[in-house]
C-alpha cells in the first residue's frame, strides 16, 4: 500500500472513530462492504447495515448482501421500498434518479430516527462525481455522508484496500438499479424490468459478467467488454432465441462495448441543468 493510499485509510477510520454510531446503506459492492469492514473495525457493535429490496434490483444482490453483511458481524436491519409505486421515478426521467435516491435516503434517515443512529452513511465515492448523478443533491438534503469521499477515495483504492481487508467482493463487478437499462422518457414497469434482469441473468451463465442489456422498445443492445465479442458472436444464436423469447423482436451488439451510464452518453451539458432544475435544484 503506497502512503497516499494509507493516509486516506487513517483519515477514514478517524472520520468513522469521531461519529461513534451510525447505519450504512448497504448494498453488498465493494465500496459499501469496505466501508461496512472499516466501520466494523472502528466502531464495533455501534454498527447497523441497513439493506433496501427494490424492484428495480435483483433479488439475488438482496439476498447477498444480507449474507455478507452477517458474515460480516455486523447487525443488520432488512427493508424495501417500492419504488415503481412513485410516479416521479416511474417517468424515468433524468431526474428520476434524483427521486428514487431522495424515497431511499428519506426512508433510511426514517429508520436512523426510530433506532437512535446519529449517522447515515453510503458507499459512494470519488468517481461517483464524474458522471451525472442527481442522487447527490438528495443525498447531501437528506444529511446522509459519503464518508469514502470525504477521504478522497477513488475505486481503485477502494478495492486495493478491499482486498488488503479480506472483503470477499473486493473485485465484484459494479452494478446498478435495473433501471439505468432503459432509456431516458421511457416509462418504467416490471415487464421491462423483468427483461432485462431475465437477459442479463442467461448473460452472466454464458460468463459474460459484466454485461448490459439496453432496453430500446423492441430491440436488446447488448454491452460486452470488447474481449468477449467473438465469445458472443460464437453464442449468437442461443443468445438471439433466448432475447427473444423475453418479447424482443432484435438482438444488437454493442461495438463500443460494456460501459457503465451509457444512457447518459445523450444527455447535454444544458439537458442535465434543466432537469435538476425541475428537481429542485
Amino acid at each position: 500500500m503506497d502512503k497516499q493510499m494509507m493516509e486516506k485509510n487513517a483519515q477514514l477510520g478517524q472520520i468513522l472513530s469521531d461519529m461513534g454510531k451510525v447505519m450504512v446503506a448497504f448494498s453488498g459492492g465493494v465500496d459499501s462492504a469496505f466501508l461496512l469492514k472499516r466501520a466494523k473495525e472502528e466502531l464495533g457493535d455501534q454498527v447497523m447495515a441497513v439493506v433496501v429490496a427494490s424492484e428495480l434490483f435483483r433479488d439475488e444482490e438482496f439476498t447477498d448482501a444480507v449474507e455478507l453483511a452477517e458474515e460480516m458481524g455486523v447487525k443488520v436491519y432488512k427493508t424495501e421500498m417500492k419504488e415503481l409505486e412513485n410516479p416521479a421515478i416511474v417517468a424515468n426521467n433524468p431526474d428520476s434518479w434524483y427521486h428514487s435516491k431522495k424515497m431511499l435516503y428519506d426512508h433510511l434517515q426514517s429508520l436512523a430516527e426510530e433506532f437512535d443512529y446519529p449517522h447515515v452513511l453510503d458507499g459512494m465515492i470519488m468517481d461517483d462525481l464524474d458522471d451525472f448523478r442527481p442522487g447527490l443533491k438528495a443525498r447531501t438534503e437528506a444529511g446522509v455522508r459519503s464518508v469514502l469521499q470525504e477521504a478522497k477515495m477513488y475505486k481503485e483504492d477502494v478495492r486495493t484496500l478491499a482486498k488488503q481487508y479480506d472483503v470477499p467482493v473486493w473485485n465484484k463487478p459494479a452494478s446498478c438499479s435495473l433501471a439505468s437499462r432503459i432509456p431516458y422518457g421511457t416509462k418504467l414497469d416490471q415487464t421491462k424490468i423483468n427483461q432485462v434482469n431475465e437477459a442479463e441473468i442467461f448473460l452472466a451463465k454464458l460468463g459474460f459478467n459484466p454485461a448490459r442489456v439496453r432496453h430500446h422498445g423492441d430491440v436488446a443492445r447488448i454491452e460486452v467488454v470488447p474481449e468477449m465479442m467473438d465469445k458472443f458472436m460464437k453464442h449468437h444464436e442461443e443468445i438471439h432465441e433466448k432475447v427473444t423469447s423475453l418479447g424482443f423482436s432484435y438482438v444488437s451488439l454493442d461495438l463500443k462495448g460494456y460501459r457503465t451510464g451509457s444512457m447518459n452518453e445523450v444527455l447535454s451539458e444544458d439537458s442535465k441543468v434543466v432537469e435538476l432544475k425541475t428537481a429542485g435544484a
